[in-house]
């Protein structure tokens, strides 16, 4: 059995955390501790701030997550003043091994890894997710993350994707006017530009100008607390249509993997979790044509692990180290 370090490193927090890895798994995963990355100037400054909050020598291994495409020299964030170069990461944090995943990546091994009680039921039919084939995961947060899982013969592999960059397909006529409005802001309408946190603010403001009102919500934070308590019918109207994109995206992104089963993460899926099964999801997750059966018959499931990407870039080391 190993400890290591696991890493979530976030556009505004990089979460810490010790865990212990034995024989390809993670067996067990300690406390979290929140860093602001605004308050350090670089990743290996918050790694000594968090060695200095334990008291004590941190291990030479490491799994570290990080919210951007792994590819590269120097990987860069945004909203986030560190600038990351892989080759060098072993030097300036004393480490003798380490993995790098990508934030969705390092969510796709935490599927794979744990326990199905963190697994909550959507909507499909109400089993396990496939021992066998693909699972399509994908969430909602700053961005849109998206992931396959594949697993095979009692292994498995996670495939990275860009798959919130697809382009968004309106379906019905209300969405063809969003797709109208977007292309005047855009230069080209990703899914992202909708199914995000920010995306409510795109939804919020179009939903505005269709209807004459004048926009009095600007902050996203603000927005999104009383879209969800319903404070504000604008605001409300703009998260009804945030659900049907996210079950239409969802959908799309498991009829493209082939998916025999799809969980929902990400910093917003969470938040949303209790809305979902009675929001229109899981109508426009099926509504596939040809495929609507197919479609029907397939597992969702809302990741409620409360640190996924901790566990998930310790999963990934593991993975990557089974002999440790």
């Amino acid at each position: 059995m190993q400890d290591i370090v696991t890493v979530d490193i976030g556009g505004t927090n990089a979460r810490f955390a010790i865990a212990k890895v034995d024989q390809g798994r993670v067996v067990e995963l300690g406390e979290a501790t929140t860093l602001r990355t605004a308050d350090h100037a670089s990743l290996a400054l918050a790694w000594e701030a968090f060695g200095r909050t334990l008291g004590r020598e941190l291990p030479r291994y490491a799994g570290i997550a990080i919210a951007c495409p792994i590819q590269g020299e120097t990987l860069k964030m945004t909203n986030n003043p560190w600038i990351i170069q892989p080759s060098m990461l072993a030097e300036r944090l004393h480490l003798e091994d380490f993995t790098l995943v990508n934030d969705f990546g390092a969510v796709g091994h935490a599927v794979a890894q744990i326990d199905e009680q963190y697994l909550e039921h959507l909507c499909g039919p109400d089993r396990p997710l496939p021992t066998e084939g693909t699972t399509t995961i994908v969430g909602p947060g700053t961005g849109l993350g998206a992931a396959c899982l594949l697993r095979r013969k009692g292994q498995y592999f996670v495939i990275e994707t860009e798959g919130g960059h697809i382009d968004f397909a309106p379906l019905d006529e209300f969405e063809d006017k969003i797709l109208r409005a977007l292309r005047r802001r855009f230069r080209r309408v990703s899914a992202e530009r909708i199914v995000s946190g920010p995306g409510l603010t795109n939804l919020y403001e179009i939903i505005a100008e269709m209807q004459g009102l004048p926009i009095t919500m600007r902050d996203n934070k603000a927005l999104w607390e009383m879209a969800m308590e319903g404070r504000d019918s604008m605001a409300a109207a703009a998260l009804e249509r945030f659900f049907l994109s996210l079950g239409a995206v969802a959908g799309d992104l498991a009829l493209a993997h082939r998916a025999q089963g799809v969980v929902i993460a990400g910093g917003l899926g969470l938040r949303v979790a209790d809305r979902l099964p009675h929001s229109g999801f899981a109508e426009r997750f099926v509504a596939k044509g040809r495929f609507e059966s197919m479609m029907g018959d397939m597992p969702v499931k809302i990741i409620t692990h409360p640190q996924p990407g901790l566990f998930g870039a310790a999963a990934a080391f593991a993975s990557d180290h089974p002999s440790l």
